[in-house]
């Protein structure tokens, strides 16, 4: 670098001390393969020459927690105020501790096998854990758990086809170690920051998700209605709402019906957010014509296995037998039924058939009954609640690119290529 980088402008609601850790940006680099100067080529890759790499079992000796039994467990109160960590993170909390000063904990076993997690104080750690019991060398504990993260441990997990991480694993794992404690700290505030931000937003999206289901419960059931509407609502059934179509699958076998521009949706492609534009298999027009083509804005409800999951279709297209579809007629709004059919997932699920496997089939579907207004109400409690979702959505979208940059920065900061001291 000649010189330092420009740092552009804080972004909306953003401290001074997460502008600035937002603002460490990858240098240019270009591939010469040659080492700079003040640098040197090691196992991890290219360090500051005043770093060391080491492995993990020469800074600490990780082992597995203690069992806890199951009556010791408790949502968080004054009685109980250590949590306990477990292999997914935070299983409850109890009145003892296992480590008693802030560690880093890893998660041994467990679907988030792998995972990293830092206790802000005493804390249990079970068996289902590891963590640091005798520390070798000073070392700045949240440093230690950013280098876990940055190796990926999870991914390390999938490579040897374990179901869990062993302390070999862990012992095994070479890492960039600055000598200088406080170039340590410098790099763990740093990230700590944009950990922070993270967290907030964490925070404020289940804060806005809380929010929404409320507005749901009370829009959608008429308890609450909007200024401008007032009336009895009606009962109708589904295939009052619109025509009704179950789903169909082009053959196969014909690469002709295949990779084409239409979607063609199935339950996987159903997930957190309402619209779908575009699936995972894409069926041409002659595919499209073997099965019941969709229009734009239909309502999708899967009625087979996962039943409840909904969104809206908004391209032609097509959907596969385990999907119900309903093409909204003129007195029916689709972001509305999406809501409706959202807000009474439970519903639909009791009225499953009692198989093997969990159904509810067209006919049945067709004629269950749901209390609704006018479409002029229908369509105005949509806009508040599609309103509602695109705040979400923004903030969401606010976290994943935070994300990415926390990922820069520890690809920057966890190698030395940006000094921060």
């Amino acid at each position: 670098r000649d010189g330092p980088r420009p740092i552009p402008p804080p972004m909306t609601g953003e401290t001074p001390a997460v502008h600035e850790a937002l603002a460490v940006y990858a240098p240019e680099t270009t591939e010469t393969g040659r080492v700079p100067p003040g640098y040197k080529l090691t196992e991890v890759g290219v360090i500051p020459e005043d770093w060391e790499t080491v492995p993990i079992g020469a800074i600490a000796k990780f082992t597995s927690g203690v069992l806890i039994n199951a009556s010791a467990l408790n949502r968080q109160s004054p009685q109980f105020p250590m949590p306990v960590f477990g292999g997914n993170g935070i299983a409850g909390y109890t009145s003892e501790a296992v480590a008693m000063a802030p560690t880093v904990v890893i998660g041994r076993v467990g679907q988030k096998c792998g995972s990293v997690y830092r206790t802000d104080g005493p804390a249990w750690i079970t068996d289902n854990a590891l963590y640091p019991k005798q520390i070798y060398r000073a070392i700045e504990m949240d440093f230690l758990a950013l280098a876990l993260e940055g190796v990926r441990l999870n991914e390390v997990r999938n490579r040897n086809d374990l179901p869990l991480i062993t302390q070999s694993i862990v012992h095994d794992i070479r890492v960039a170690l600055p000598r200088d404690i406080s170039e340590q700290r410098a790099i763990a505030a740093a990230l700590s920051d944009v950990d922070a931000l993270i967290s907030a937003l964490d925070k404020l999206i289940a804060k806005k998700r809380a929010v929404k289901t409320a507005a749901m419960q009370q829009l959608l059931t008429g308890k609450r209605r909007l200024p401008e509407f007032s009336g009895e609502w009606e009962v109708k059934r589904v295939y009052e709402f619109g025509e009704v179509i179950t789903g169909g699958t082009p053959p196969t076998h014909i690469k002709e019906y295949w990779f084409g521009e239409h979607p063609w949706v199935t339950p996987t492609d159903i997930t957190n957010t309402k619209d779908v534009y575009v699936t995972e298999r894409q069926v041409t027009e002659e595919g499209l014509g073997t099965i019941r083509p969709l229009p734009s804005n239909s309502v999708l409800v899967t009625c087979i296995a996962s039943i409840g999951k909904n969104a809206v279709l908004r391209r032609p297209g097509g959907c596969n037998q385990q999907i119900n579809a309903v093409i909204p007629n003129g007195v029916s709004d689709a972001d509305f039924l999406y809501y409706l059919f959202e807000h009474k997932k439970q519903f639909l699920l009791g009225n499953a058939g009692m198989t093997a496997t969990n159904i509810i089939l067209k006919k049945d579907f067709s004629e269950l009954q749901f209390s609704v207004p006018s479409l002029e109400e229908q369509t105005a409690i949509a806009a508040v609640l599609s309103d509602m979702d695109a705040e979400i959505s923004a903030l969401e979208a606010r976290r994943e690119k935070t994300r990415r940059i926390k990922q820069g920065m520890m690809q920057e900061l966890l190698t030395g290529r940006t000094r921060l001291v």
